[in-house]
């Protein structure tokens, strides 16, 4: 794996289970974009919902992104607390995601 120098972007892309609310999936969003005040490391959130009209999302239905200094930094927000307990409460939710950190060019 490459050495992270400069800032990565940690992507992730969500696809909910059919019968989750959409309620539920407003709370997740909010929940997961308020980490970024109770995480130091993550400072920035966005997310989006797929508009693809190519087809070639694979059931995948929202795309997350959030930036940090470092991997080392993603590494400390995969690690804490406020994660793991984000990630607890919204795992009965999610069908399937995948996770991809990159250093932009």
């Amino acid at each position: 794996m490459e050495e992270s120098k400069g800032v990565v972007k940690h992507i992730l892309l969500a696809k909910f289970k059919d019968d989750t609310p959409p309620e539920k999936v407003d709370e997740i969003i909010k929940n997961f974009a308020n980490l970024v005040n109770l995480i130091e490391p993550m400072k920035s959130f966005h997310w989006g919902k797929d508009i693809s009209t190519s087809n070639k999302h694979e059931g995948f239905t929202h795309v997350f992104e959030a930036t940090f200094e470092s991997l080392e930094a993603v590494n400390e927000y995969v690690a804490h607390p406020a994660h793991d307990e984000f990630a607890a409460a919204s795992k009965a939710a999610i069908e399937k995601f995948i996770a991809v950190d990159y250093i932009p060019t």
